[in-house]
Parts: C-alpha cells; sequence; structure tokens
C-alpha cells in the first residue's frame, strides 16, 4: 500500500501536466498510434495488436484536443494507417470484414438510437428496415425483378448501387411510417410487443413472397447480387467495401450529431422525458415520432443496400429478431443518447463476437486436437462461445448500468453567452432608437 501511494504521488503531478498541455496529449496519442501500427505489422495476425490499435480512437475521444484535430486523426487512422498496415499479412480480408461489419451495426445502431435513445420509443422489430433496404437493391441487382415487372432488363448494372443507396433509405423511411402510424397508438412495453410483432411479419412477408407471384424467392433468398461499380471498378473484397462503409458512416455520424442539437433533436428529447408537457409546449407528438422512425429507419435502410452487395447473397434468416435485440443491446450497452457511447458499444459487441470469441474458440479446440488440454463435447467452445459473450454483456451491464458511455448534456460558455447576450441587446436598443431619433430630426 506505501508503494503504491507513493507511486500514485510521484505519477499525479505528470499525469495532471498532460491533463494540461494538449500539445502533450497530441504526441502521446500519435506514439501510441504509431507503436500499436508497428506491432500489427511485426505480428501480421494477432488480434490484440489489431483491437489495440482501433483502441486509439477511443483514447483520442478522452484527450482535450479540438474536434477538428480528433477528425484529422481518426481520418488518418481510418483511411490511411489501419488500411495499409492491416495489408501487411495473411489477416488482411478478415480484418476488413470485421471492420465493414463494425461500420454496418454502427450506422444501425445510431439509427436505432435516434428512436430509443432520443425519442424514448422502444423498438425491438429495427432489423425489418434493415431487410427492406437489402431486398430493395437484391431484386433488382438480380435476374428475380424479371419475374414480375413486364419491363426493363435485369439484373441492373453495379452503377445503380449508389442511386438504390437512396432509394433503400426512402424506402425503409416509408416503411418506418407505415409501421410507425398503429404502432404509436401504444406506449411502453405494448409499444415494443407491438413492433417485435411488426419485425416478424416483414420476415414472414419476404419469407413467403415466392407465390402467387415470386417477388423475393421466399427461403431460397437472392443469390449472384450485382456488386457496386464506380467508372469501370468493380468492389469485390471486403477490403474495397471498407471505404463504402466509411463514407457512409462518417455522413451517418455527421447527420446524427447534427440533428440531436436541432430543433427537432430537442423536440424527441421533450417527448422522451415527459410527452404531456412535451405536448403542452406546442410539440405535436405524432409527426415528432414519425419522424423518429422513419430517419432512424432510413440509415438502417442504406446499411441493408451495402449488406446486400457486399455478401451478394440475401435470405430471411438474416433478419431474425435475435438481429434487433442485438442491435437494441449495442444501443444500451454505449449509452441511450449517447453518439459516441453508441459507436463504442456497437464496436465491441461486434468485434466481441465476430472476431475476438471466434479467435478464442478456435485456439481452444486447436489446443483440444492437439491434446494439451481435454474439454468435453458439452462444454466445446463452439457451443459455449454465446454463454460467454452474455457473461460479458451481463458484466458491462452490472458495472455500467447507464452505458460505457453516457448521454451527456452540452456544456456552454456562459462569458460567451452573455457577451453575444449584450452585442444582441445593443443591436436590439441601438436600432429601436434610430426611427426615434429620425422622428425628432423630422419635427426639428
Amino acid at each position: 500500500m506505501m508503494m503504491k501511494n507513493k507511486l500514485t504521488t510521484k505519477l499525479e503531478p505528470f499525469l495532471d501536466k498532460i491533463k494540461a498541455n494538449k500539445k502533450y496529449q497530441a504526441t502521446l496519442i500519435i506514439a501510441y498510434i504509431v507503436l500499436t501500427a508497428g506491432s500489427l505489422v511485426l505480428a501480421q495476425k494477432s488480434v490484440i495488436a489489431f483491437l489495440l490499435l482501433l483502441a486509439s480512437l477511443l483514447l483520442l475521444h478522452f484527450t482535450g484536443l479540438t474536434d477538428l484535430k480528433k477528425w484529422l486523426i481518426a481520418g488518418a487512422v481510418l483511411v490511411v494507417i489501419l488500411p495499409v498496415v492491416a495489408s501487411q499479412g495473411p489477416a488482411y480480408q478478415s480484418y476488413m470484414e470485421v471492420a465493414c461489419f463494425v461500420g454496418i451495426y454502427v450506422a444501425m445502431a445510431l439509427g436505432l438510437n435516434i428512436v430509443v435513445g432520443l425519442a424514448g420509443l422502444l423498438d425491438l422489430g429495427f432489423v425489418a428496415f434493415f431487410a427492406v433496404g437489402a431486398y430493395t437493391y437484391g431484386i433488382f441487382a438480380t435476374g428475380q425483378a424479371s419475374k414480375f415487372m413486364p419491363f426493363g432488363e435485369f439484373p441492373l448494372p453495379g452503377e445503380s448501387f449508389w442511386l438504390f443507396l437512396i432509394i433503400g433509405g426512402i424506402a425503409a423511411a416509408i416503411a418506418g411510417v407505415i409501421i410507425g402510424v398503429p404502432v404509436l397508438r401504444v406506449k411502453g412495453d405494448y409499444l415494443a410487443i407491438v413492433t417485435l410483432g411488426f419485425g416478424e411479419i416483414i420476415r414472414i412477408v419476404f419469407n413467403n413472397l415466392d407465390r402467387p407471384v415470386n417477388i423475393t424467392n421466399g427461403a431460397m433468398g437472392l443469390i449472384s447480387i450485382t456488386p457496386p461499380k464506380i467508372f469501370g471498378f468493380e468492389f469485390m473484397y471486403p477490403s474495397q467495401f471498407y471505404y463504402i462503409v466509411l463514407v457512409i458512416l462518417v455522413i451517418t455520424v455527421f447527420a446524427v450529431r447534427r440533428l440531436e442539437y436541432s430543433k427537432l433533436g430537442r423536440s424527441w428529447k421533450a417527448v422522451r422525458e415527459n410527452e404531456i408537457a412535451a405536448q403542452a409546449m406546442g410539440i405535436p407528438l405524432v409527426r415528432t415520432k414519425l419522424m423518429a422512425f422513419a430517419i432512424g429507419a432510413s440509415f438502417s435502410g442504406v446499411m441493408g443496400v451495402v449488406f446486400a452487395a457486399k455478401q451478394t447473397f440475401v435470405d430471411p434468416t438474416s433478419f431474425t429478431l435475435l438481429e434487433s435485440i442485438t442491435i437494441l443491446v449495442m444501443v444500451l450497452l454505449g449509452g441511450m443518447g449517447s453518439v459516441p457511447g453508441v459507436i463504442l458499444g456497437a464496436a465491441i459487441m461486434t468485434i466481441l463476437n465476430l472476431h475476438v470469441l471466434t479467435e478464442f474458440a478456435n485456439w481452444l479446440n486447436q489446443l483440444n486436437l492437439q491434446g494439451i488440454i481435454s474439454i468435453p463435447d458439452a462444454l466445446s467452445p463452439a457451443k459455449m462461445q454465446r454463454f460467454i459473450f452474455g457473461a460479458i454483456l451481463i458484466g458491462f451491464a452490472l458495472y455500467r448500468p447507464q452505458g460505457l458511455l453516457p448521454a451527456k448534456n452540452p456544456v456552454f460558455n456562459l462569458e460567451k453567452l452573455r457577451k453575444n447576450k449584450g452585442k444582441i441587446s445593443s443591436m436590439i436598443s441601438g436600432t429601436s432608437q434610430e426611427p426615434v431619433a429620425r422622428a425628432e430630426e423630422a419635427k426639428r
């Protein structure tokens, strides 16, 4: 204990110096990025090095740097450093695959955060909008559309993908409004049950919409979906889709942040806190809630188009209730209403589910096959993977019930507001005195 106290007393001045000096913070974060990037190059296939490099974005969030510098450093990491460093080893495409799915789920979680975190509407059928976007592109990017369309040549070329990003978002927004109109008659737990039912209905409709007119090909799904193409360049690999997902994700984050502090965003928060008080203040409840459903669904629809083009295969099993619950847990884990928290929650859950636990299970299987350890069949790593995943989530929920990065109210500079208020009042008083002075001069 004495040694620990001495160590903390020696470190406190150093830590205070770092907190007060932004140059030190920038130097340390750049040194950390260089060190972790170098370790990933040397290790070539290391989950730990990959996660440490991604952790630099979380550390960057806690620094005192300006938003512009944070965006520039994060952009350098995501656009240049991560793809270049990961490409030096044999696990390049697997890293980019995980990064693509992280971006897809982050965008979907941000869309659900509008509905659940900002507007306070519990939605358990959010994956239905993801399915709408995926099938919107999948039907027309395969020969399936020729089975019920009397005109046109199908499949559409890969250049149509960029147009379908907009069409898929609009189709999902329309589906959100259609679902929202009857759903908004109920509240609380009943709202969750009804949205769950609508989500399952849409999945079942896609599963059975192969007769009497074959629109979705039913349970067989849609295969050989045309990949995106631009200027003759075709997107085929995860490392190429990574940049599409990254651009859409940046637009999504920017749009959600702008919406959060807009008049509509404040209306959502008012409805979330107290519907009666919000209505008394003149906020139209139905229109405000429908806007939340439509805007949140549009982000999911856009990512559904990307998912269909990336996987080149879509079937109803990709849009189950478990997917909706997973996206909701991402929002709850990160912190409802918090954009950085939702990004962190979605990234942690996706990386844990797709990469960390899978690699851990494979490692244990190899040890079992080599005879180093003996694992019973009932406790095989493949079977225990979901158990471990659930236990980790329970631990997060117990120790961080408000989320990993809870939502915070914006802090305003009072002195700056007072100065602006004084300028505005002086301008108003000056303009109000001008007509009086002109009238007195006219009388003279």
